[in-house]
């Protein structure tokens, strides 16, 4: 957990315990009726009631009476669960970081409890929910691949690791889709080195990467434009072999057909068109230069 992680939930903390403070006044109306032979599960079923119905701060009352009132309850665990979806469900910038609080704190008390992937999983979906656009600061779309991650490697037979991938996956192209941006813009700066260097190190990365169509093409064409055109052939058939639909697609084959003409010339290698040095780098590659992702018709693109 960073400092600054830190400094921040301190902060949201205090103002939590506050407005805590304040809506349970209003929700002692609804005490446990007298005789009831187990109000923990009363409260409960109260707290899931109004988690359901999105009454946020009213569920999280609830929870925290089980949490505060009843340590030996079988349902504590579930309730504060309970307690960190009423954040995660609030989704605003304080109660996200409330979320993950309540769901590592979950994960550290009872790491063997039934519902432990279940929290895991609820975990990176805090960072989920605060991952920005591809051409913005990628830190939460990072910590949401590494929760996401850490549920794959902990929890491989669990019910929940098909919706769970789904989002890894998510997650993974928003870093990537940020990489692959830089890596065009630089192509189309001419910075031929540059964008071979970024496009490589992502086909490494995230052979995966859902837009890789487009990964493929731009890494071909810089490799043909420093005359690397033996390196830039397999892209070219790769991309074809792999994507039916894609925008690139037609000039992949004319680029292909040419490549396999100038070759089989003897002694006679494919010439690249005149451009400018290679090695000279663009002269800015500011951040919000970047290109934006092309669209294929085998993925959808992913949401800012």
């Amino acid at each position: 957990m960073t400092s600054e992680f830190r400094i921040r939930l301190t902060t949201v903390v205090s103002a939590a315990v506050l407005a805590a403070g304040l809506a349970g006044c209003a929700a002692k109306k609804d005490a446990v009726p007298a005789g009831t032979s187990e109000p923990d599960k009363f409260l409960y079923a109260r707290g899931t009631e109004s988690l359901e119905k999105n009454r946020w701060t009213t569920a999280r009352e609830y929870f925290r009476r089980i949490i505060d009132g009843y340590p030996q309850s079988d349902v504590r665990p579930d309730a504060k669960l309970g307690v960190g979806d009423s954040y995660l469900g609030e989704a605003t910038t304080e109660s996200l970081l409330l979320a993950v609080n309540e769901y590592r704190e979950f994960l550290t008390f009872y790491p063997t409890n039934a519902r432990s992937d279940y929290a895991q999983y609820k975990l990176g979906m805090t960072y989920f929910r605060q991952m920005r656009g591809p051409q913005r600061d990628q830190t939460e779309s990072r910590e949401a691949v590494k929760e996401f991650q850490t549920f794959v490697e902990r929890y491989p037979n669990s019910q929940l690791r098909p919706e769970v991938e789904t989002k890894l996956r998510e997650a993974r192209d928003r870093v990537s889709n940020s990489e692959y941006q830089v890596g065009v813009f630089y192509y189309k700066q001419r910075w031929y080195p540059g964008a071979i260097d970024r496009l490589r190190a992502l086909m490494k990365s995230d052979p995966g990467f859902t837009y890789r169509d487009g990964l493929y093409y731009y890494l071909a064409e810089a490799l043909v434009k420093v005359r690397l055109e033996a390196e830039a052939l397999p892209l070219y058939d790769k991309l074809l072999a792999e994507f039916a639909t894609s925008e690139f697609l037609e000039k992949a084959k004319v680029r292909q057909a040419e490549l396999k003409a100038n070759m089989a010339k003897a002694g006679a290698p494919a010439t690249p068109p005149a451009d400018t040095d290679p090695a000279t780098p663009p002269a800015t590659t500011a951040p919000d230069q970047k290109p934006q992702p092309p669209q294929t018709g085998a993925a959808v693109q992913p949401k800012p």
